[in-house]
């Protein structure tokens, strides 16, 4: 559904420049998560004002908003308490947020018979002041407001006006392909009567609204060069307020327009130093065409906090680097140099290696695994040194805005570097100007045990202890009670994890080394290789179950994901694949609640199409659970033992095991996390591939039925099924060298004539099954029709 925004006032910023110009100036950031939280140890927001928020490093067009949607509402805040105050115990602030907001609510198509009707009741006043006469909109507020109060009057006034600019100036909040076409205001004599108004007012709370009215009303207007002559005229006896910068975004906007490129950008520049609401809009709309806009621009500086202001985009866009070495030099304590500090220190972050291994080259190449020395040497030569270098100069001097935030982040790179000890002093250091704010503390924290555990180099219990309290704050603590969103706690919590796992692995120990490792398959796929290993799965259960674990031993075994019953379910599916079954049911009954989970299709039953779904939700008598299943299984193997009903019982042994296989309709008994998730065996690990696709078991009792069938339908049946499997095994061999479903090659041979094939044309043509067959099996019919 299309959205717009129905009930807006005249509350636009200039960010309606980008829809009037179409100025798209995208960013230039690398490979970024939306938040970063997974990639990086520095938090942005702890050390910048919020206004610099969406200029934090993305990979997105701003951070954490994606686009700027605010082009209608960004003022609504300011506005409706300016006018509160203005109008204080004249109007209460409900009916003021009515009369400029109305409903704040995202309106649709389907909500426009209950649109609200401020703007029209603002009109209907508006004539009652011009012709002294009694209509709905002053029935209806004749009694809440003193329509004589001269306060009430020129708010009613100013708004009716305002309405006037806003059928231009509004946009519709929603996405278009097709180009926005500028609307403008032509009414020159509406225009001017505002003006007049401006200038005959000496209150000066209203003059400086109707001034921005003006500005406005000639911005939208079609002679926009008259805007940048009132501006001018009337700019020096003009309060320096949010009112005036909004209006000089217009003149910068303007001036784009007349390609002046040069003072466009030195106007954005000024609007983004002193008017922290319009940073984004400033910043997305800052487009210097080429150097020599660039150096123009900075030649219209007038000062250093200018020049600063100007560096301050450029390095949104360019070098972080080059930017806070200029404004450092300009304004050591300029505010715009703690985002890109934050940028910086960010931006380096994205080189370094977390994943403890590196790529090979050559197709299909499995990455070469790195111990923690090679991968620390790695990550040590992808610091830049020159960025270490600004960031040493800055920290020793101590002269910018937040101290704190040049120290911590000289600190970060330092352990990076493998420098500890000169880390640790640089944080001691950011602790004496540290902000008492939560944000802060973490950080500060969070850096210190990077920093302490990439001490490191090999596991012993006294340098465990060290580490113990951090682990139980990064692990436990942080996701159970901190609730906010900006502080990036996750990516040191997945690294610590690993390196903790390198180390362990360095030790000799397998099972702390998967604990804190935790072995995955691919990507895609959450199996786990680890327990293909019997020793290994021993050595883990044995971990698990033992009840004195030393400390960092009881946190691994909190946060590894599998636990005992987990590893029970999976002996549970591998002696069930074995055929082992009194195995399988004692494992399964200490898988918890695992044994109840019951299957979605019977899994007794064989049909002539392999349709998972058709399954699910045809009609069954019974429900199993997983160990009703395996209970049934040794019945009716028991029985088989006992050579009773052969037929029936090994028809049904073959189904339940053809069931659990790929092909059957009931996967989720072995889709658990040690073997894995997928729709295609190519998601599997070869061992759990060939488990889950071997159906010899399945072709050995119909087998037996079809030995013990005594009539030619259930002949006919046994071969059918037989036939299935037979086609499974082709396939399976077939493509059993194929790495994934892309690499397969179509040589246009869908099925082969099968011996159950021919035995089931030649000898049971007459049967019914032998037609249901002909009817539901495309492959038979095309084989029969030959």
């Amino acid at each position: 559904m299309k959205k717009i925004l129905l009930s807006k006032l005249f509350l636009a910023s200039s960010a309606v420049l980008l829809s009037a110009f179409g100025i798209l100036y995208a960013c230039a950031d690398g490979d970024w998560d939306y938040l970063g939280s997974y990639n990086s140890n520095f938090t942005p927001e702890t050390f910048a004002d919020k206004s610099y928020s969406p200029l934090f490093l993305s990979g997105g067009i701003f951070y954490g908003i994606g686009f700027d949607t605010q082009h209608n509402s960004r003022f609504n805040k300011n506005i409706k308490s300016d006018w509160a105050e203005y109008l204080k115990g004249k109007v209460d602030t409900t009916t003021v947020n009515y009369f400029l907001i109305g409903d704040e609510k995202p309106k649709y198509y389907s909500d426009e018979k209950n649109i609200i009707k401020n703007k029209e009741e603002i009109e209907g006043l508006h004539v009652y002041y011009k012709t002294k006469k009694e209509n709905k909109s002053t029935q209806k507020w004749g009694k809440k407001l003193n329509l004589k109060d001269e306060k009430v009057k020129n708010f009613v006034e100013f708004l009716y006006l305002a309405q006037k600019i806003e059928t231009v100036s509004i946009g519709e909040d929603y996405w278009s392909y097709d180009p926005v076409v500028a609307k403008t205001f032509n009414d020159a004599k509406m225009i001017q009567s505002i003006e007049n108004v401006y200038n005959t007012l000496s209150d000066p709370f209203l003059k400086n609204r109707y001034w921005f009215l003006t500005m406005k009303a000639r911005f939208y207007s079609n002679d926009k060069q008259k805007a940048i002559d009132f501006f001018n005229k009337t700019e020096s006896s003009v309060a320096k307020n949010t009112l005036y910068y909004r209006a000089l975004a217009y003149v910068a906007g303007i001036n784009y327009k007349q390609k002046k490129f040069a003072t466009s950008n030195y106007l954005y520049a000024q609007v983004f130093d002193k008017c922290p609401e319009l940073r984004v809009v400033t910043a997305y709309s800052f487009k210097p065409k080429n150097e020599s806009d660039w150096t123009k621009a900075l030649a219209l500086a007038k000062n250093n906090k200018e020049k600063a202001a100007l560096w301050a985009i450029h390095g949104y866009y360019k070098d972080e680097k080059q930017a806070i070495e200029k404004i450092y030099e300009l304004d050591p304590k300029s505010e715009h140099l703690n985002y890109l500090g934050t940028r910086l220190v960010n931006s380096l972050e994205q080189k370094i290696n977390n994943s403890f291994q590196v790529d090979v080259r050559g197709e299909n190449q499995k990455p070469k695994p790195q111990t923690v020395a090679e991968n620390k040497t790695e990550n040590k030569s992808k610091v830049d040194n020159s960025a270490v270098d600004l960031i040493a100069k800055i920290s020793a001097a101590g002269n910018t805005d937040k101290p704190y935030l040049w120290d911590m982040a000289l600190g970060y790179l330092q352990t990076l570097k493998g420098d500890y000890a000169n880390a640790d002093k640089n944080y001691a250091k950011a602790e004496k100007t540290l902000p008492k704010t939560e944000l802060a503390g973490m950080q500060l924290r969070l850096l210190y045990f990077v920093n302490n555990l990439s001490k490191i180099d090999k596991l012993t219990d006294k340098n465990e202890k060290t580490i113990l309290a951090d682990l139980n704050w990064l692990y436990f603590e942080l996701p159970k009670n901190y609730k906010g969103e900006e502080f990036r706690y996750q990516n040191a919590s997945s690294w610590s994890r690993s390196y903790l796992s390198h180390l362990y692995k360095e030790k000799g120990d397998v099972v702390m080394a998967e604990i804190y490792g935790e072995s995955r398959y691919s990507y895609w796929n959450d199996g786990n290789a680890f327990y293909d290993n019997e020793k290994n799965l021993l050595a883990i259960k044995s971990f698990l179950e033992k009840s004195n674990k030393r400390e960092i031993e009881k946190i691994g075994a909190e946060i590894y994901s599998l636990k005992l019953k987990d590893i029970n379910n999976f002996q549970a599916v591998q002696a069930t694949f074995k055929n082992k079954i009194p195995e399988a049911i004692e494992y399964m009954k200490k898988s918890d609640s695992v044994q109840y989970y019951k299957f979605l299709g019977n899994p007794f039953n064989g049909t002539i199409k392999d349709c998972h779904d058709c399954d699910h939700v045809a009609y069954q008598k019974r429900k199993y659970t997983q160990l009703d299943f395996l209970n049934t299984i040794k019945e009716m193997q028991d029985k088989l033992a006992q050579k009773e009903d052969i037929y029936t019982n090994s028809l049904l042994l073959g189904n339940a095991f053809y069931n659990i296989s790929h092909f059957g309709n009931g996967r989720t008994f072995y889709e658990i996390s040690i073997v894995g998730y997928g729709s295609s065996p190519y998601s599997f690990r070869d061992s759990m591939k060939e488990m889950i696709t071997n159906n010899s078991i399945s072709k050995m009792y119909y087998q037996k039925a079809f030995e013990a069938a005594s009539n030619k339908e259930q002949k006919a049946k046994c071969l059918y099924l037989i036939s299935k499997c037979e086609r499974n095994d082709y396939y399976n061999k077939k493509y059993n060298n194929i790495n994934s479903y892309w690499e397969i090659q179509d040589d246009k041979v869908n099925f082969i004539a099968w011996n159950s094939f021919k035995a089931l044309r030649k000898d049971y043509s007459e049967t019914k099954y032998y037609q249901d067959v002909i009817a539901e099996c495309g492959y038979f019919r095309t084989y029969t029709n030959q």
